[in-house]
């Protein structure tokens, strides 16, 4: 059975300003890629946090049926915010230890709901470090905020 794999990035021009998300999917049997996919999108207005959270959600939100998948990010924020945080804040009302408001709620709220079909694994890679399906989903990333940035140079 072929192992399925979402490599997840977001950018932003200006923190915040326009941004954009990209997705790589990737099923693989052992070293062979079995089937690929690309994601991105992008916001006129946003924050890289933001996108680095709608990537992630794209990914899975993408798939059709209950799968096991492995989501690798280079956002320390979504790996930690998704794997620890969310658990506190969803013990406390979505409020954080210091009893604020959650920051991007309804994006955690929509993560939260995405990753609770599937069987999920989180990854975390370091940025621009050279590895090729993150590389990749950088690309992604800018091609989604590419015509966003387009229209912010002409305003």
């Amino acid at each position: 059975m072929a192992e399925l794999f979402a490599y997840t990035d977001g950018a932003c021009s200006g923190n915040p300003g326009p941004g954009g998300w990209g997705v790589l999917l990737r099923a693989m049997d052992g070293d062979q890629i079995v089937k690929e996919r690309e994601l991105s999108g992008g916001d006129p207005e946003t924050t890289n946090n933001r996108m680095e959270l709608l990537a992630a959600i794209n990914a899975l939100e993408s798939l059709s049926r209950p799968s096991r998948i492995t989501v690798v990010t280079d956002s320390a924020y979504v790996k930690n915010g998704v794997t620890g945080w969310i658990f506190g804040w969803k013990r406390k009302g979505w409020k954080t230890s210091n009893k604020k408001p959650v920051k991007n709620v309804e994006l955690w709220q929509r993560l939260d709901e995405a990753q609770s079909r599937h069987d999920v694994t989180w990854e975390w890679v370091k940025g621009h470090a050279g590895h090729p399906e993150n590389e990749r989903a950088d690309e992604l990333a800018r091609a989604g905020m590419a015509p966003f940035k387009q229209k912010a140079k002409s305003a």
